[in-house]
């Protein structure tokens, strides 16, 4: 038998994923993705159940070594203030494990859990709330295949919903360079979501993304002094899937400078 809350993975995809079931109706199984923020459904015969074992933290101690050697950088004269970050995501789970990692990195970053479907009618109390130079704007998104063309919002799980949060972030904030927006999850229509007002969001490939993409990007921005172009090949670099999974616009960075310390 396999359970609500039970992990499994797909045999249809040679059990590659790792998820959990979160729902389950009318013989149907509804998937979230373990480290990939990736929704799927399947029946019982597709299905695997796989023991809960250690999640790969590869991805998030590379990076944050990656941080140690750029602090190496900062003069001891001098104070340095990030990037105020704002994390809006629709699973708690990795919306938990994001603020971890924004505290691993020395930032203090503000998370908020909102469902997908209702995060366009809220989050502009939440942009007024806190006035963040960077807004994450993520949770689970699938694209299927099956479903028209790729033009077709409705072959996307949330992709029409993350572009609506953007539009109302950019009409919040119009310039790019004073609200960097980061949006998307797995597949999600990366064409749409630039057009949207994204400075940096997912799937140019429509290739699943890791669960800490969008964290990587973010404090990529926070920690990059606001008179420096981001070094946009360098910053995907550090993401788990690359320019695959994630792309965006050349902008700047959101750190302030001051001296003396």
């Amino acid at each position: 038998m396999i359970n609500v809350g039970d992990i499994v993975s797909r045999n249809k995809y040679n059990n590659d994923t790792l998820f959990k079931v979160e729902k389950i109706e009318n013989d149907i199984y509804y998937l979230i993705g373990l480290s990939v923020r990736l929704c799927a459904d399947s029946t019982l015969e597709d299905l695997k159940k796989e023991d809960l074992i250690n999640e790969d933290r590869k991805t998030e101690e590379d990076f944050l070594n990656q941080l140690y050697d750029e602090k190496k950088e900062y003069r001891s004269d001098f104070f340095y203030i990030p990037g105020k970050i704002l994390h809006i995501d629709g699973d708690n789970e990795y919306l938990q494990r994001c603020l971890k990692f924004y505290k691993s990195a020395g930032i203090n970053a503000y998370g908020i859990y909102e469902k997908e479907d209702t995060l366009y009618l809220n989050i502009r109390k939440y942009l007024d709330d806190i006035k963040p130079d960077i807004v994450i704007i993520t949770g689970h998104d699938a694209y299927y295949k099956e479903k028209g063309t790729n033009a077709n919002q409705k072959k996307y799980k949330n992709s029409d919903n993350f572009a609506k949060a953007i539009r109302v972030a950019r009409n919040y904030e119009k310039s790019y360079d004073k609200l960097k927006i980061i949006a998307g999850a797995c597949q999600s229509n990366y064409e749409e979501l630039i057009r949207a007002g994204a400075n940096f969001a997912s799937s140019p490939k429509r290739v699943n993304i890791h669960a800490l993409d969008p964290a990587i990007i973010a404090i990529s921005i926070s920690k990059t002094e606001n008179t420096k172009e981001l070094d946009i090949i360098d910053i995907l670099g550090k993401t788990k899937c690359g320019k695959d999974g994630i792309g965006g616009i050349k902008s700047y960075g959101s750190m302030y400078v001051g001296y003396p310390k």
